[in-house]
């Protein structure tokens, strides 16, 4: 008798991604950030050792001179902060404190208007969950990570309740803007992140600096939070928090693997407000012909133009030397973007509105966007949108569409309209560039060619 054999089954190859490519258009995306200063503090992302993240302070009488950026703010300004808490060792569950410290070098009182505020750490406030490419967010209680809740916050204008309306500092003074932990303890792993995003107001120069601290004892072998000469003598005598994250690529280099890095200083630019038209002097956005779509490219960078030739990424002001020499991916930048439709065609036309994911690169190949069949594993999209137009029964409307788009994915509709031959319509599309998201996405209109 022949022995029976064991069949162990061969590992299996994932198959390849098929490639879809849409043959359309790929426009520049008109106007240009405004010249609002960004505070912009995402790196180190993952902060395991106390100190400085990032210092808009002058470096006089600071022990690390090197750790302070010395840009002042008055008037706009907003404030963006993302970084993670592990614990160094399963043993050292420490809390780690995140401090914002507002400065008044001036002789008279500051007035800080707090306009909108949101900060959420990943567990509990807003855990990474899975949900489908499109949800309606009418009631705001959509979301997926720290980034995706702040941007839904701040695009409605909100402001947290710990927040103040407003702060005054005293002339020669400091104050605490933010002074929250990202707690470990209890967690499984011991990781936590929080996200910040801020749009601020004042009416005298001020300094800004971001710190992170382990929470102190207090006496009795319970944490307590910082206090303000706590954070101040912090300030004074740290350098920059570690570890460092990956040195970012020149700029000048062009071939071979981008190292984009992490953006740590003041960038230029919070909201990218433009009209789409035919040309500079026209008010109309003519629709595509029937059967074909154009896009309007969002978020590109260096190596991901998307054949457009234009890199959005906000330019820094002023930044730490091993950090990103752009603001790529533009966290919690607004894009306002008024879609002025017109049907110039004699007949009936279905026009379609989406946010799309292709393929990030620097030139189209064939002509087109590549998208892929099956949208790879990657999430690069995780966000609400605000969509505002009149519905073809001249009703208007406001929608709040939280997405989750994949790379490579095509993206669900987000406005369709039956429009009549020569009619006019205007479609407004929202969004705060989610944090964590990946770029670049486009917006795609498309005329379905549908003769009603």
């Amino acid at each position: 008798m022949l022995p029976i054999l064991s069949i162990i089954p061969l590992a299996q190859t994932p198959p390849t991604p098929q490639e879809i490519i849409q043959i359309q258009e790929v426009r520049p995306l008109p106007g240009q950030l405004d010249s609002v200063p960004v505070f912009n503090s995402n790196s180190p992302e993952l902060v395991l050792q106390e100190g400085i993240l990032l210092s808009a302070f002058p470096p006089d009488g600071k022990r690390f001179p090197a750790a302070h950026l010395n840009y002042p703010f008055q008037g706009r300004f907003d404030i963006f902060a993302h970084h993670i808490a592990r614990a160094p060792s399963p043993e050292d569950l420490r809390t780690l404190y995140q401090g914002i410290i507002v400065y008044n070098p001036g002789d008279r009182p500051v007035k800080l208007d707090i306009l909108h505020a949101a900060s959420y750490l990943s567990q509990p406030d807003a855990p990474f969950i899975e949900l489908p490419p499109q949800v309606d967010n009418s009631d705001s209680n959509i979301y997926a990570g720290p980034g995706s809740r702040i941007a839904n916050d701040i695009l409605r204008g909100k402001r947290q309740p710990n927040f103040p309306p407003q702060l005054i500092i005293p002339p020669g003074k400091s104050q605490l803007l933010m002074n929250h932990p990202i707690p470990v303890r209890g967690l499984v792993p011991p990781l936590n992140g929080r996200s910040t995003l801020m749009r601020l107001r004042s009416d005298g120069t001020i300094y800004v600096a971001n710190l992170a601290m382990f929470a102190r004892d207090d006496g009795q072998g319970k944490e307590r939070s910082p206090n303000l000469a706590e954070w101040q003598n912090l300030l004074d005598n740290s350098n920059v928090a570690g570890p460092r994250d990956r040195t970012p690529t020149p700029p000048e280099i062009t071939e071979g693997q981008v190292i984009y890095g992490r953006v740590a200083g003041v960038a230029l630019g919070s909201q990218w407000r433009t009209l789409l038209s035919d040309s500079p002097t026209s008010s109309n956005l003519t629709i595509p012909q029937p059967g074909t779509a154009f896009s309007y490219a969002f978020s590109t960078l260096p190596r991901g133009m998307l054949g457009t030739n234009q890199v959005q990424s906000a330019k820094m002001l002023v930044r730490y030397p091993d950090t990103a020499y752009r603001a790529h991916g533009n966290y919690g930048i607004q894009y306002s973007v008024s879609l002025p439709l017109y049907n110039s065609t004699s007949k009936n036309q279905t026009v379609t509105v989406a946010i799309q994911t292709p393929i990030k690169t620097d030139k189209l190949t064939s002509g087109g966007l590549t998208f892929l069949e099956q949208p790879a594993p990657q999430t690069f999209f995780r966000g609400t949108v605000r969509v505002r137009y009149t519905d073809d029964k001249k009703i208007p409307q406001t929608r709040y569409v939280h997405l989750v788009q994949r790379r490579g994915q095509q993206g669900k509709i987000l406005a369709k309209l039956e429009m009549q031959p020569g009619e006019k319509r205007l479609c407004e599309v929202d969004f705060i560039y989610p944090p964590d998201a990946s770029p670049p996405q486009v917006l795609t209109v498309k005329t379905q060619g549908i003769e009603n």
